[in-house]
């Protein structure tokens, strides 16, 4: 079954961002390739949902991140061997002519762009695969042993009539008319399904040096996909990879805590934690590392975010009334069944604090009969726990806290176990002199009158 997830999950976790800022994705881009930054968008959009591909995909990175070896291939050839493959017109096909004209690759200035570029992406894409041949031998297979099913689905690819004998050549291969008119024919025409194959394993190869860089750089750890029926999640040490000196927080959910009900004070950090573990339960589904100490995981049906959740002035909808359509949306998909971690940044705060406090209560309690799924909801509404405190035993109670030095709240950013009923918005109102802005704007313009 295919993972799910929608763009609001997306948008609120930043994966894309907007164009030209800083992303998920962006942190993970190092790729060498279009057809491997293409292929790493494609992870990002269709995560998995089973943990033998996930601990699969891990270990292949895992073992690159080990070796510290970099992408083998000259980077060089990628463009006109993307060129040349592209081109499937018939009527470009080498002729005897032709190859007798650019017998001698300096010759290639005689011909049209169109007939050079073919000869180009045909020596390009000769030595783009003998270097992955070499690259597939250099293997330590012993080591390798999850990556035997991937070198021989390649290699089998390498032995197709055309390209099995164009692995005989050296890298700077002196090529006969005859030769490229014959490798034209196997690469663009006869083999060209193999060739496009052979290629995506190479972008596939991109992304996972890519991603592997990333890790060591970063010091990223790789988690462990668990079967989907535990019901569970260990995470040490979380934190978001795009927040500079964050602070690392520890959550564990099992059936028995599988709902994470969430207070603190205004800048306390809620939201940034929230995010971090998404992100970090986001990306273990595609089988990347992710910024903590240690994970672990069951694997989900899909991760749906309500955190950014914008009004649809479109269809004419409040924000309360988009907050009920998004919860709806969820709630059909858990009577479907689905294991999902869902997550709530301040249920209903398009309504009044009573018509929030009871639907927060109502929602939550419902969410604590589904122990097959995972929730977090976040509120500033400290009665809403209370009741919930004595309704069911399954709630995880945690909070961000604030100390005051004087007036002056500070925040440790540090998961504590219980509620807090911390509220310093008038004090924060207060020392940014809004209050005083406003009455010495109001005596100026009474002055004015008189």
């Amino acid at each position: 079954m295919a993972f799910l997830t929608d763009q609001q999950t997306i948008d609120d976790l930043n994966l894309f961002g907007k164009s030209g800022g800083d992303s998920i994705y962006q942190i993970f881009n190092r790729t060498k390739t279009r057809g491997g930054a293409a292929i790493l968008e494609e992870m990002f959009r269709f995560p998995l949902s089973d943990e033998t591909k996930i601990n699969h995909r891990s270990r292949i990175i895992q073992y690159l991140a080990k070796t510290g070896t970099s992408f083998p291939f000259s980077v060089d050839n990628f463009d006109p061997v993307e060129t040349y493959i592209k081109n499937t017109d018939t009527r470009t096909k080498l002729s005897a002519q032709e190859s007798s004209i650019a017998k001698k690759f300096s010759n290639l200035v005689a011909l049209d762009a169109v007939t050079s570029g073919i000869y180009l992406g045909i020596t390009a894409l000769i030595k783009l695969l003998n270097e992955l041949n070499q690259f597939l031998n250099s293997l330590d297979m012993g080591s390798l042993d999850f990556y035997q099913q991937d070198k021989a689905d390649i290699m089998s690819l390498l032995t197709t009539s055309g390209i099995r004998e164009s692995l005989n050549l050296p890298l700077n291969p002196k090529i006969s008319s005859d030769e490229y008119v014959a490798y034209d024919e196997f690469f663009r025409f006869k083999h060209r399904d193999a060739v496009l194959k052979i290629l995506n394993y190479v972008y596939g190869l991109d992304v996972y040096f890519s991603i592997a860089k990333v890790a060591v750089e970063r010091d990223f750890i790789f988690p462990k996909a668990l079967p989907k029926q535990q019901h569970v999640v260990k995470l040490e040490g979380v934190y978001h990879p795009q927040v500079k000196n964050a602070v690392a927080n520890s959550i564990h959910i099992t059936p028995d805590s599988n709902v994470i009900f969430l207070t603190g004070a205004n800048m306390a950090g809620k939201s940034t934690f929230m995010k971090s573990l998404s992100v970090a339960l986001f990306l273990a589904h595609m089988g990347f590392p992710v910024a903590a100490k240690e994970m672990e995981f069951s694997v989900l049906d899909g991760i749906y975010t309500t955190i950014n959740l914008p009004d649809n002035l479109g269809m004419g909808a409040s924000h309360f009334y988009v907050e009920v359509l998004r919860a709806k949306k969820i709630a059909q998909e858990l009577k479907l069944g689905r294991n999902l971690f869902v997550l709530f940044d301040e249920m209903f705060r398009g309504t009044n604090v009573k018509d929030a406090a009871e639907a927060t209560i109502a929602f939550t309690e419902a969410f604590a009969g589904k122990r097959d799924s995972m929730f977090v909801i976040s509120t500033h509404i400290i009665e809403a726990g209370e009741i919930l405190k004595e309704r069911c035993d399954n709630i995880n109670f945690v909070y961000l806290p604030t100390r005051m030095e004087g007036n002056q709240p500070v925040y440790t950013y540090t998961l504590e176990q219980g509620l807090t009923a911390d509220r310093h918005g008038m004090i924060i109102i207060k020392n940014e002199g809004i209050l005083d802005i406003l009455a010495s704007g109001m005596e100026r313009m009474n002055k004015q009158k008189i």
